[in-house]
């Protein structure tokens, strides 16, 4: 392997990284599409399709922040190499399931595989890419994000439609083994090795691996994630409300832990130092509401096309282009808008996403195909979104130094796939509560509560940076 510095190609790194996340993100939404015909063919009950679907969800979100820490270990590339054959192998396994319990056991080492290999790629961005290079890169990523959500779901449509030899639902999962197999050879030759030096193990050693903390986030995380992805379905049962109560109580004791840990010379999983970066807690929160809101968009919108309107989950999916566009121009081009206009960015992203959200909502209100209005939502959402999330993500990282690039990225990645989980939980879970009379105009009613929603959370998202600088300034 090269070792660092030595790469003299650093775009193709980037791009055997980012390929790699663009698969992770196909598999969660291709599975969304796929999942009724999972249903049929292994005969599945509603518990144990949802576990299909949010198995890999849980063990990603889980795993997150320890996968991170084990890039700071292991060195990045080889810790996403590692993962990406964890998922490659868990990918061919579940494709070859014979049955709902293999395949969602699959599922969950094929989460664990994601979670080991997708936070390497913004370390490896933090690491290996400076100034303009570094924005354009994150630009980069940002879009692939994007780009993933909608491409799964277009993906899936057309892989479930084809029936590929007969096989149904299984080229869902079979279409990442080549990929994943590509992968692996070129990262062999692009990703650097990072030789362990002598002061290099010193380092690791001395950060350890936080087991304690790594057990408390871990419970904190899975009593969060699991009422969420498993209240709606199962009509959100006492343990569910009694899970998201202890997860408030058991997320503070791990802040109160790792803080004491800190303060005693220790090696926090999270250092606290890498929470206390200038605008960190408010990227957070902000990455936290706009991924919440693409994921809620896409879930509701998709229950609307295809419940409410009849249409079939390629055409369905074929309707998220024009925002998956919008979003991958705006993120690759707007650091090259002008200087004046950058600081007003984020906030005027999120003032974006809620026109548009509120566009959507009001054009299929009645029931109706949309119109012009609906395309200018679309356009406007993915402009939005792309500017509340790509010029955050790199003002969060800006400051943070390489050896603090594994804790950062496990947080603002884990904080990512929160997000979405949080937003198809809550806007799906109002979106069924609203839907009264079945058919186009019941689903419209309930999609346009569900855009109103989701345009006041982007509202809180541009007010969040105001109040951080109104703050400031009197401090100052």
């Amino acid at each position: 392997m090269r070792t660092p510095g030595t790469d003299k190609t650093p775009g193709r790194l980037l791009a055997v990284v980012l390929t790699a996340q663009f698969m992770a993100m196909l598999d969660i939404f291709i599975v969304n599409v796929a999942a009724p015909t999972i249903r049929t063919e292994l005969d599945a009950s509603g518990a144990q399709l949802q576990l299909v679907v949010a198995g890999y969800t849980i063990a990603y979100a889980v795993l997150l922040v320890a996968g991170a820490r084990l890039g700071g270990l292991l060195g990045h590339g080889r810790a996403h190499l590692a993962g990406l054959a964890l998922f490659t192998a868990a990918s061919l396994a579940c494709g070859l399931a014979s049955g709902s319990g293999q395949l969602i056991a699959f599922r969950v080492i094929q989460g664990a595989g994601a979670a080991v290999m997708i936070p390497q790629v913004l370390s490896l961005i933090q690491r290996h890419f400076t100034g303009p290079a570094r924005v354009r890169a994150i630009g980069a990523y940002s879009a692939v994000l994007a780009v993933g959500a909608a491409a799964g779901q277009v993906v899936g449509g057309v892989l479930v439609s084809a029936d590929l030899f007969g096989a149904g639902w299984r080229p869902a999962f079979l279409v990442n083994v080549p990929i994943g197999l590509v992968l692996l050879v070129a990262g062999a030759r692009v990703l650097p090795g990072e030789p362990r030096t002598t002061a290099a193990r010193r380092e690791a050693r001395a950060r350890g691996f936080d087991p304690v903390g790594l057990v408390v986030l871990a419970v904190g995380v899975t009593l969060l994630t699991v009422p969420l992805v498993l209240g709606q379905e199962l009509g959100w049962p006492a343990w569910t409300w009694i899970c998201l109560l202890a997860c408030a109580v058991v997320l503070a004791g791990f802040v109160a832990y790792e803080t004491r840990l800190a303060a005693r010379g220790g090696a926090p999983l999270i250092a606290p130092r890498v929470l206390r970066l200038p605008g960190m807690a408010v990227a957070s929160v902000r990455i936290l509401l706009v991924m919440a809101a693409n994921a809620g968009f896409l879930f509701t919108l998709t229950l609307h096309l295809q419940g409410g309107l009849g249409y079939t989950p390629l055409r369905a999916g074929l309707m998220c282009g024009p925002t998956a566009v919008a979003f991958g121009v705006v993120g690759l081009t707007w650091r090259r808008w002008p200087a004046r206009l950058h600081r007003g960015m984020v906030p005027g992203g999120f003032v974006l996403v809620a026109v548009g959200n509120a566009l959507i909502g009001l054009a299929l209100r009645s029931g109706s195909g949309g119109g012009a209005a609906l395309y200018t939502g679309f356009v406007l959402l993915g402009a939005g979104m792309a500017l509340a999330f790509s010029p955050n993500l790199a003002g969060a990282l800006a400051d943070v130094r390489p050896q603090d690039a594994a804790d950062a990225s496990g947080v603002l990645v884990t904080v990512t796939q929160l997000g979405q989980v949080i937003g198809v939980a809550t806007i799906g879970t109002l979106y069924l509560n609203r839907l009264g009379t079945p058919g186009p105009q019941g689903s419209g009613h309930a999609l346009w509560v569900c855009s109103l929603a989701l345009a006041g959370a982007a509202c809180a998202g541009a007010a969040a940076g105001l109040v951080r600088r109104r703050t400031a300034t009197h401090a100052g």
